[in-house]
């Protein structure tokens, strides 16, 4: 089932006709709620992680006279690994949750049967914008994320004389540490992460039975999206 939204969404979403005018609020509104709901948190955990890791590599391999290895080793552990783990766990928390809430409420309700019967697709308002707007979000949260704990990892390596240069000079360095297949690889992983994240939320919400509460959705709802992340994360980890 996963599978085949997967396929609808990727179908559907560049043909105009299906962005009506229904479709593009919910679009909207969906990208606000991800991106601006989800960006403090992002840019909190974006400081941390400069701190915790980037300054600590730095630190580190400035006193092993290794400081050639750190563009290499920030490419692989923050932007092909950490990175896209962590945006698809704060957009799992933060607006995963929120769609299988929405969406369960809907089916539980019958107001996705009542659209069916009218001749609205449910698909098409509630799937459709959702995947769009999460994959969206997830890669522009992915590149802020990086680039934050990047020049805070080097503000902070700074102040404890760990770097030489100037800001310019590390980041050109860790662009050069990245090979061809990282500038495709980095945006296929957020972005197919985001989309699995709003995916499973939807499929969890529209699979709710009635009787059926949210105190059983919501963790259901989690472990899939969680499993998917992790999968996906390391499927395009092991083709790159």
């Amino acid at each position: 089932m996963l599978a085949a939204l997967t396929w609808g969404v990727l179908s559907e979403v560049i043909r105009p006709a299906s962005w009506r005018r229904t479709v593009r609020g919910e679009f909207r509104r969906t990208l606000r709620q991800a991106v601006g709901g989800g960006l403090a948190t992002t840019m909190v955990t974006a400081v941390l992680a400069g701190l915790a890791m980037v300054a600590e590599a730095l630190y580190w391999l400035g006193l092993a006279g290794q400081q050639q290895l750190a563009g290499p080793i920030l490419v692989t552990v923050l932007v092909r690994e950490i990175t896209p783990l962590l945006i698809g766990l704060i957009l799992l928390g933060r607006s995963g949750t929120v769609a299988v809430q929405e969406v369960g409420a809907l089916q539980l309700g019958g107001q996705t049967r009542a659209l069916a019967a009218q001749g609205i697709d449910p698909f098409l308002v509630l799937v459709l914008p959702r995947a769009a707007a999460l994959a969206l979000a997830s890669f522009t949260l992915g590149v802020l994320f990086a680039l934050t704990a990047l020049v805070i990892g080097f503000v902070s390596g700074s102040l404890l004389g760990s770097v030489q240069g100037s800001l310019w000079d590390f980041l050109d360095h860790v662009l050069a540490a990245m090979q061809v297949v990282d500038f495709a690889v980095f945006p296929a992983k957020m972005v197919l992460i985001g989309l699995l994240v709003a995916l499973t939320a939807c499929l969890t919400g529209m699979g709710a039975r009635p009787g059926e509460d949210m105190a059983s959705l919501l963790p259901r709802g989690f472990v899939r999206g969680l499993i998917a992340i992790m999968i996906a994360s390391l499927i395009l980890s092991l083709a790159a």
